[in-house]
């Protein structure tokens, strides 16, 4: 008697699991990929697309060492279908900076020592980003609960939550950078 499941030597092909295409945009790269329709987003990431900042260590949306932003929100890719990506922007840590310069985010970790053994990183950065980008100027209180549903093993948060705040700061500065120079270029203008 057989219980209609595939044996743990079945592969895929032999079930008849149809592969889908779908195009996604990763980095700001427009990717077309086949996958299957169980694949989840973390593997598409790290195995298929080989962009391995993007950890997995819970597989249940606990850790969020997993997130990524997906069109602009920070989602825990190791519970989301590959498939549900199709259309849609993803943003890893591996996006976030170029080789020359890192993204404020990133250089606060390093300033203020915001990592310890790295695994929690990539997704506490994301899950960074995100808050920024809508709260420019947050609160510790702020940055604590953005970051609630992230952990970290190795640290007491306060390093990871002061290096955030770091970031707001330099972020702050930068936006307020263009906008005196454009005051200083219109002071000089005579009529």
């Amino acid at each position: 008697m057989t219980s209609g499941f595939p044996s743990a030597t079945t592969t895929d092909k032999e079930v008849g699991v149809d592969e889908r295409r779908i195009t996604i945009t990763v980095n700001g790269e427009r990717r077309a990929v086949e996958v299957e329709p169980r694949l989840l987003l973390a593997h598409l990431l790290r195995e298929g697309l080989a962009l391995t900042g993007t950890h997995v260590g819970c597989d249940t949306t606990n850790c969020g060492a997993c997130t990524v932003l997906y069109d602009g929100a920070p989602i825990k890719s190791c519970t989301m279908l590959a498939v549900q990506a199709d259309g849609h922007e993803v943003t890893t840590v591996e996006g976030l900076g170029t080789a020359s310069e890192l993204d404020p985010v990133q250089e606060g970790f390093t300033v203020e020592h915001g990592l310890q053994c790295g695994f929690c990183t990539p997704g506490m950065m994301m899950t960074a980003k995100a808050l920024l980008a809508a709260n420019p100027d947050p609160t510790e209180d702020d940055v604590r609960w953005a970051l609630s549903g992230n952990l970290c093993r190795c640290t007491g948060y306060q390093n990871i939550v002061k290096a955030v705040l770091w970031a707001a700061d330099k972020q702050r500065a930068e936006a307020a950078e263009p906008a005196a120079d454009a005051a200083t270029d219109t002071a000089d203008v005579t009529v």
